[in-house]
């Protein structure tokens, strides 16, 4: 019979890796690529149609009121990496029984694919299509951050491999999401209650800032989601301020009410979870 101290954990023996282990790894390890090939086919240099071209200009930084500006997309260059990065870093046989990634290595993998099929949709003009998928990736992206701030990582590393990029996905893909049903909305030319462009662009960037909110106060003040959430706003009051564009004042400043609201929130939370007896907030 073995004995614990008092307060202490019982001893645990390393988990044993299983076949659903393996093909969760090798999920993962095969998705990530795979939307890094969609998206290069997506970007036109492949033959493939530039997503701000596609659907007649549809999702174009001129489109509707709270389209970010064309810079605004290279997030994505460090969210590929890091989901590539990600995929790696979970295929090593050390990570292959992670609790988290036994959690959430599934819905990573969806999310993957989701991106996948959003850029699909988009190259065959399937505008509403397009919604209906970028909702469902946010929906997962949302799973995966809920668990992911339940336990924190075990390592700098994970911190920042693991949780950085799907937090980073997480808050573009809220703002995209936005943007992407107001795309489709005006692709229908479809105002409801006809308030016009500058109303609702006002009423959606103040959704956005509510729901930066809700994230911080959910993740504990996770930087990563809000630096994100941050880019995209910031770079939709760059669109409606430039020249030559779809000048908004409206909606610029909305933008930015919502930029502030996101880093005040965050800053906030965090601060008061730092202070806490029973702190559990992570780097990322």
């Amino acid at each position: 019979m073995t004995s614990h101290s008092p307060g202490s954990a019982p001893a645990t023996s390393p988990a044993t890796r299983t076949g659903r282990d393996i093909a969760r790894v090798v999920a993962v390890a095969v998705s990530a690529p795979l939307a890094v090939v969609v998206s290069f086919f997506g970007s036109g240099a492949a033959g493939g149609t530039p997503v701000a071209e596609a659907a007649g200009g549809a999702l174009s930084a001129d489109a509707t009121a709270v389209a970010p500006g064309g810079p605004a997309f290279s997030i994505w260059t460090l969210i590929y990496a890091g989901l590539l990065a990600l995929a790696v870093w979970q295929a090593l046989p050390a990570n292959h029984t992670d609790a988290r990634q036994r959690a959430a290595g599934w819905w990573i993998a969806a999310s993957m694919l989701l991106n996948a099929a959003w850029i699909t949709a988009i190259q065959f003009d399937q505008v509403w299509l397009s919604v209906v998928v970028i909702v469902a990736l946010l929906a997962v992206l949302i799973r995966v951050f809920l668990l992911f701030t339940r336990v924190l990582p075990s390592s700098r590393v994970e911190a920042v491999v693991v949780d950085g990029t799907m937090f980073v996905y997480l808050g573009w893909v809220s703002v995209a999401t936005v943007a992407n049903t107001s795309a489709a909305l005006r692709y229908e030319d479809i105002d409801p209650f006809g308030w016009g462009a500058d109303v609702w662009a006002i009423i959606v960037l103040a959704a956005v800032a509510a729901v930066s909110v809700v994230l911080a106060t959910a993740g504990r003040g996770r930087l990563a989601v809000t630096g994100a959430l941050v880019w995209g706003l910031a770079w939709i009051a760059v669109a409606r301020t430039g020249d030559g564009g779809l000048v908004s004042t409206p909606a610029a400043v909305a933008a930015v009410t919502a930029a502030v609201i996101a880093v005040v929130a965050t800053v906030v939370v965090r601060i008061s979870a730092e202070r806490s007896p029973t702190r559990t907030t992570a780097a990322a």
